[in-house]
């Protein structure tokens, strides 16, 4: 659980350390809110690509060797990203790292779901929330190594700390069971959970797009209301931290209000803060912020802790991959949607239409409810 979760922090923090280099990369390179996303969005769409393969090849080689060459892999991108003198090199570092970061996710959370079987889901939600603690304390570090030392230094301290989590888990990564065979003996729920299964799947893809892109534009609309560089930082670990207490707390809530209900909350209570975050001035935004992280991110605790309770218990590697395909594959196409918008009317119209998408995942909530309640 300590290193699945230490890894998590790790890739974590290096997916959402890319939203503090996107203003300076702006200003180094002359970028537009579309190649800024598409920035983003390459090194989403690389995790997205290969987390089925990344679950593949752990069934051949070992869930514990992928996990740590694809931690070296990750943190090469970042060093590699130092070195780029223009936006295209930046393109090829951010697909390195993004491919070394693919692997995380399905491996390291089936660790976690097949060790503690039945009870996964408030340890699953305990998983998350250490990614989120990365994504406080990364972004939190770059910004304040930006503000004393060069953009390119930054990163390669940033890509040090990946190879010395890569040291750890070769040390001291136990090894991770294999998925259990599967058997006829399995319940018939389980066997027919799948069809709650694409519901579930497209809430994923909707939060994390909403997530996705307004995260993207957060530091452009901090600017705009007058933030330094080191407060556009702060203002970012504010939103993380809030998400990592919202998933901590929103995993545990699911067990005993139910995962409609939570998810309806937190979908609910995002799309009316992020209206706010459009509108408001820059103090009460920042007051804002840590509250609107939990809702942002308390609701894919829900999620994940969901997807073993509908896949069957010989698929849960299978089952997370395609799921986090479709979630970070959103997260790549998203920003860049609402780079368009952003291009053609300004962050803040962009920011109101991920507050208009958040309300998508509402109906969705609400029908997936009976199919939970048969099985």
């Amino acid at each position: 659980m300590a290193l699945s979760g230490l890894a998590h922090a790790l890739h974590d923090g290096y997916t959402d350390a890319i939203y503090v280099l996107l203003p300076v990369w702006r200003a180094e390179f002359g970028l537009d809110y579309v190649a800024l996303a598409l920035l983003r969005g390459l090194y989403a769409g690389a995790m997205a690509a290969l987390q089925v393969p990344a679950s593949w090849l752990a069934d051949h080689v070992g869930g514990r060797a992928v996990l740590i060459l694809g931690t070296v892999l990750a943190a090469a991108g970042y060093a590699l990203a130092g070195f780029s003198g223009g936006a295209m090199g930046l393109y090829a570092a951010l697909l390195v790292s993004g491919a070394g970061s693919s692997v995380q996710h399905p491996i390291a959370s089936s660790a976690v779901s097949r060790a503690y079987g039945p009870a996964a889901r408030g340890p699953l939600g305990t998983y998350n929330f250490t990614g989120d603690l990365g994504k406080a304390i990364i972004p939190a570090a770059l910004s304040l190594g930006l503000s004393i030392a060069p953009w390119r230094s930054s990163l390669w301290l940033l890509a040090l700390a990946g190879i010395v989590v890569a040291a750890l888990l070769t040390l001291f990564m136990p090894r991770i069971d294999p998925a259990p065979p599967p058997s006829a003996s399995l319940p018939r729920t389980s066997r027919r959970g799948g069809r709650g299964f694409p519901l579930l799947l497209s809430i994923g893809v909707v939060d994390t797009g909403v997530r996705m892109g307004f995260l993207t534009f957060l530091p452009f609309l901090l600017q705009l209301k007058g933030a330094s560089q080191p407060l556009i930082g702060t203002a970012l670990a504010l939103v993380f931290l809030g998400g990592a207490a919202g998933k901590l707390a929103c995993g545990w809530l699911a067990q005993r209000w139910g995962i409609v209900g939570v998810t309806l909350c937190t979908e609910g209570a995002t799309a009316l803060m992020i209206a706010f975050a459009a509108v408001l001035p820059l103090a009460p935004l920042l007051v804002l912020l840590p509250l609107l992280g939990l809702a942002l991110n308390g609701t894919s605790s829900v999620l994940y802790g969901t997807v073993p309770e509908l896949a069957p218990a010989d698929r849960t590697e299978r089952a997370f991959a395609i799921f986090y395909t479709g979630v970070i594959g959103s997260g790549a196409l998203s920003p860049l949607l609402f780079g368009v918008v952003g291009d053609q009317a300004g962050p803040v119209v962009a920011t109101l239409g991920t507050a208009a998408a958040a309300l998508i995942t509402l109906p969705l909530a609400l029908a997936l409810g009976p199919r939970l309640t048969r099985r």
